[in-house]
């Protein structure tokens, strides 16, 4: 009886701790947030105010400046990225908008786990439907004409850094509300033969304009290659290795893509791949990017990277798409850029 009592003393002494940690772990998360939600001096401006997804010649992305509206989706004028943002009261971790529609992926802390959930969106920001996420929210896209929504979160693992991640795409049909759970699905030809394995993950899924062709990255045997595949067909066929974050150009005639420079490490550079003879162009940033890159026009791309000395914030560069010129600070603070 003695040593029953001292086993069920210690299971509930090893539950209040248990208990413990995990309040703690959420208290020192909850402190954390509230000072990166406390406006900074020298911070950019930014005011509440009604935003919309059919704005024209307007950019939108996720603030992560510090102050009340971090995470918030903002928008500036696309002719002017250093005015003052305006901030909707809908809070992101990655986001895309295109004709009218925009996707939102969210991610809630908890004591055991974060809740991951997107939502799909109207041009008002207002939620159409909400979809649970099997993981961490890592990218995220709309077709130019606004009918399919794509979305990819880390089901294990934290990013495409780490020695074992593993991934989910999603595809939605925003017409019919069909979802695709899962890219896996799709039938794969590897090298101009039928593939299958195990360790097939997808990731990165861009848009062409025919809301039937995408494009995205496939890994599988440590390897990753750049497919196009066909959302009606159900299929995907390798086009080159080596290829991770793809992003279509406004024409459609080229992929801008991180490429893995040094063999598993997390050491990326921004290149643009042209369609018709598979020639890469690498382009004048040299830093490591590890972000699937928008283009703002047929000329130049944008994509974040991390702020000198912050952990968890991010700034857009730009850079010209043919290989030219130099890196520019586009918007200071912010990420999941989307023109309009």
């Amino acid at each position: 009886m003695t040593s029953l009592r001292r086993r069920l003393l210690v299971l509930v002494a090893g539950v209040l701790v248990l208990a413990g940690v995990g309040t703690g772990v959420v208290l020192h998360a909850a402190d954390r947030a509230d000072r990166a939600n406390r406006s900074q001096p020298g911070g950019p401006a930014v005011s509440t105010g009604r935003l919309t997804l059919d704005q024209k010649s307007r950019l939108t992305f996720v603030n992560a400046a510090a102050g009340p509206h971090r995470t918030a989706v903002a928008s500036v004028p696309s002719a002017d990225p250093g005015a003052g943002r305006t901030a909707s009261d809908l809070k992101c971790a990655r986001f895309y908008a295109a004709a009218g529609t925009g996707i939102c992926l969210q991610s809630v802390p908890g004591v055991l786990k974060q809740s991951n959930r997107a939502l799909l969106l109207d041009a008002n920001l207002r939620t159409v439907r909400t979809y649970p996420l099997a993981g961490a929210p890592s990218r995220a896209r709309v077709s130019p004409s606004g009918r399919f929504v794509a979305w990819t979160v880390f089901v294990s693992g934290e990013s495409y850094a780490s020695a074992f991640f593993s991934t989910r795409t999603s595809v939605l049909d925003t017409r019919t509300m069909k979802l695709t759970p899962s890219l896996e699905t799709f039938s794969v030809v590897l090298d101009g033969k039928p593939y299958r394995a195990s360790d097939i993950n997808f990731w990165g899924v861009t848009f062409a304009s025919d809301n039937d062709t995408i494009y995205a990255t496939l890994n599988t045997g440590s390897k990753t290659y750049l497919v196009r595949g066909s959302l009606s067909e159900r299929k995907v066929t390798t086009l080159i290795e080596n290829v991770e974050c793809p992003s279509l150009s406004p024409d459609g005639t080229r992929v801008a893509f991180k490429k893995r420079v040094l063999s598993r490490t997390a050491l990326w550079h921004e290149y643009v791949l042209d369609l018709a003879t598979l020639k890469e162009t690498a382009l004048a940033e040299r830093h490591s990017v590890d972000d699937q890159a928008t283009w703002l026009d047929n000329s130049t791309i944008a994509y974040a990277l991390p702020t000198n000395g912050q952990i968890g914030s991010s700034d857009l560069w730009t850079v010209p798409a043919n290989g030219t010129g130099s890196p520019r600070l586009l918007i200071p603070g912010a990420s999941s850029p989307a023109p309009l």
